[in-house]
C-alpha cells in the first residue's frame, strides 16, 4: 500500500483534519479519553512518548477525534492537568488553613507549594508527558493559574515587592518544582520529605528577599 494510502498519519496531519468539525459523529466524551490517557501514562516506561494513536485506541475512538476535541495532545495533557488539579483548586480558593483563604499569605504560599509538590509526586507520570517532552508550558492555563496564585500572594506577603519581583519570585518557585529536578533529587537519594522542607525554606527565602527589595 501507498504511502498516501496508508491510515497511519502524522499527529500534524491528523489535527489539520480535525481543524474543521465533521459532522453525523457523535462528542467525544473527555472523561473517557483523559482516563484512558491517564492509565497509558501511568503503565509506560517513558510517559513523554506515549502517542496520540495509543491513546485514541485505548479510548475507543480515532485520532481526528482527540484533536477535534482537545486540539492538541499538549491540550490533552492539559485538560488532563486540569481535571486532576481540581481538588487542589478548591482546597486553595475554598478550604481551610494553611491553605485555605483564611490563612496569612506567607503560609499559604509555603501551603501551596507543598501541596504542590505531593501533587507531582503522585502523578509523576503525567507532570513528566507534559513538563518534558512537551512545549509551551507556561502558556497552559494551569500554569497561569498557579503562576498568578503565587504572585498575588507573595505581593501580599512581600509589602513593597515591585510588580516585577513578584512575577520573577512565581516563577522560581514553580520552576524549583518542575519534575526534571524533582526526579533528580529523589534519584540522588534525596527523600521526598527533604525535598519539602528545603522547598518551604526556598519559598520563604525569595519572600524575605521580595520584601527587602
Amino acid at each position: 500500500m501507498s504511502p498516501e494510502h496508508s491510515n497511519s498519519i502524522t499527529d500534524r496531519q491528523s489535527a489539520k483534519a480535525g481543524a474543521g468539525a465533521r459532522r453525523g459523529r457523535p462528542p467525544v466524551r473527555p472523561e473517557v479519553v483523559l482516563a484512558a490517557a491517564d492509565a497509558l501514562f501511568a503503565d509506560a516506561d517513558a510517559p513523554d512518548t506515549v502517542p496520540m494513536d495509543a491513546i485514541a485506541a485505548a479510548a475507543g475512538v480515532g485520532k481526528g477525534t482527540l484533536f477535534r476535541a482537545f486540539g492538541s495532545r499538549d491540550g490533552l495533557l492539559d485538560a488532563l492537568w486540569a481535571h486532576k488539579l481540581t481538588a487542589l483548586r478548591e482546597a486553595v480558593e475554598e478550604g481551610e488553613a494553611p491553605l485555605g483563604p483564611g490563612a496569612p499569605s506567607r503560609e499559604r504560599v509555603v501551603a501551596f507549594l507543598d501541596a504542590l509538590l505531593t501533587f507531582k509526586l503522585d502523578n509523576r507520570h503525567l507532570i513528566r508527558a507534559r513538563e518534558v517532552a512537551s512545549a509551551g508550558v507556561r502558556q497552559s492555563e494551569h500554569y497561569k493559574w498557579m503562576h498568578g496564585l503565587l504572585r498575588n500572594l507573595i505581593e501580599d506577603a512581600a509589602p513593597g515587592a515591585t510588580a516585577d519581583d513578584t512575577v520573577y519570585a512565581a516563577h522560581v518557585l514553580l520552576a524549583a518544582l518542575h519534575i526534571d529536578l524533582i526526579e533528580e533529587l529523589l534519584a540522588a537519594g534525596r527523600s521526598p520529605r527533604a525535598i519539602r522542607r528545603a522547598q518551604a525554606a526556598l519559598a520563604r527565602a525569595v519572600m524575605d528577599d521580595a520584601r527587602r527589595r
